[in-house]
């Protein structure tokens, strides 16, 4: 999952893709603002709508379809831009609907315990990415996936976390392949 940044998340998203390509694994990139995804309606009077009582999202539009390549993975980057020291509005969208289907117990199949590594990248000042991390930690447990890394990246050390995120990659594959014990 990626959402725009000048230029931190191509870089950041290629350094991605060499270490799970270089580990033999395959990548299936999304970048959500150029897809069709709309925001949670809170569909009935109590907020929920269909996703919590039978664990779908009745919009229709992109986010089911990502959803079920989601299950089919392996395992799951989030590669996000900070904007004002918090998710990118296009990941926020998508995690909160997420999140709101995986309340029921038949969503989660395929997801729950599925390894993730979440990437947050900050431009400007680059202080936004640690806080952006602890949103996505937090979004990403509730939904019961498998948080194994979260790596903050500033602009200022973009080429020091690039090597990072390349080794990040390599190592996802294998603990894919051969999970702890």
């Amino acid at each position: 999952m990626a959402a725009p940044i000048e230029n931190g998340v191509f870089v950041v998203d290629g350094a991605r893709i060499v270490g799970v390509g270089a580990a033999g694994g395959d990548v299936e990139r999304h970048f959500l603002p150029a897809m069709r995804i709309e925001r949670c309606r809170q569909c009935d009077s109590a907020g929920w709508g269909a996703c919590r009582p039978e664990g779908y999202c009745v919009i229709v539009d992109d986010f089911a379809g990502i959803v079920e390549q989601m299950r089919e993975a392996d395992g799951i980057v989030f590669a996000n831009p900070v904007y004002f020291g918090d998710l990118s509005e296009s990941l926020r969208a998508f995690l909160d609907r997420l999140r709101r289907i995986l309340r029921h117990e038949s969503a989660r199949e395929g997801l729950e315990g599925k390894p993730v590594v979440g990437i947050c990248v900050a431009g400007g000042g680059g202080g936004g990415a640690p806080n952006c991390c602890l949103s996505l930690e937090r979004v990403l447990s509730t939904c019961g996936f498998g948080v194994l890394d979260l790596v903050p990246v500033r602009r200022q050390n973009l080429d020091l976390k690039a090597e990072v995120l390349e080794a990040t990659g390599r190592w996802l594959v294998g603990q894919i392949q051969s999970p702890p014990q």
